[in-house]
């Protein structure tokens, strides 16, 4: 891919439509479309990690969690607080309708049974949601390409960072990616748990009929990366699972769970 056809910031933040994107990502319905085969899988997945018991702590922070709030849901229950993070306004606001249950916010409701159903049926899907809105203490922007990546503001470290489907279309080139995982390293405390969800080998993804540019990753490239920024990987799982032909080209997803080392020494930042 060349560099040229680079989706930019600014493009983003003109671009960009959250409902649209969730409409075409996000319906949940009766037809068996890759698009609910993927998410299906990454909820599954997560319903995994964060049941297990030994990822939780006082603070999720999710990293581009865009106009969505699936990645959260199982992750709601083993943390006290969250907060989600965008570089868009627009995704923000789509996702602070939602928190505020506002008119024309997105219906998240056909994901929050399917994950319910996983964990067991033990609350009502009404009680998840409120409890998610409880937990989701702030909106922040983020720029994973800068060396702070919030900004001035002050957080304590984490005890996980969550991010999907974010760095491969934030960065325009491999050592963008590298750094910008490099960057978010600060973020989280020694021993904590990285949980990396993104596409493999994808060149670009589309939103209605506008196109946005994707860094193509091998697993190797998003492993070495990750062990590069400091980081010990536990799982790797490709999800061989392809969106439909219309709206990316990329081959499959891949579901990371890391763990910062427990001193950063020797970590080249």
């Amino acid at each position: 891919m060349v560099e040229a056809e680079f989706t930019t910031k600014d493009a983003y933040l003109s671009h960009f439509s959250p409902q649209t994107y969730l409409e075409k990502y996000y319906t949940f319905g009766s037809s068996p479309s890759p698009e609910n085969q993927i998410l299906m899988h990454v909820l599954r997945r997560l319903f995994m990690t964060f049941s297990s018991g030994r990822v939780k702590g006082d603070l999720l922070i999710d990293i581009g969690t865009g106009p969505t709030i699936y990645q959260l849901l199982s992750a709601c229950e083993s943390f006290k607080e969250i907060v989600a993070t965008d570089y868009t306004d627009q995704n923000l606001e789509e996702l602070n309708r939602w928190l505020k249950k506002e008119p024309g916010a997105f219906d998240w409701s056909p994901v929050v049974k399917y994950v319910c159903e996983l964990e067991g049926n033990r609350e009502k899907w009404t009680e998840k949601e409120e409890r998610l809105r409880q937990k989701v203490k702030h909106l922040l922007k983020c720029d994973v390409t800068q060396s702070q990546p919030l900004g001035p503001v002050s957080l304590p470290q984490a005890d996980c960072l969550l991010s999907a489907l974010c760095l491969d279309a934030a960065c325009k080139d491999l050592p963008t990616y590298q750094q910008a995982l490099r960057n978010l390293h600060s973020l989280l405390k020694p021993g904590g748990f990285l949980v990396f969800i993104d596409a493999l080998r994808s060149s670009y993804y589309m939103i209605g009929d506008q196109r946005f540019s994707s860094l193509s990753l091998s697993r190797e490239a998003v492993e070495d990366a990750v062990v590069k920024a400091g980081y010990t990987i536990q799982e790797f799982e490709v999800i061989p699972q392809s969106y439909s032909k219309t709206r990316a080209d990329n081959e499959g997803l891949f579901y990371l769970v890391g763990q910062k080392f427990g001193n950063s020494v020797g970590l080249q930042s």
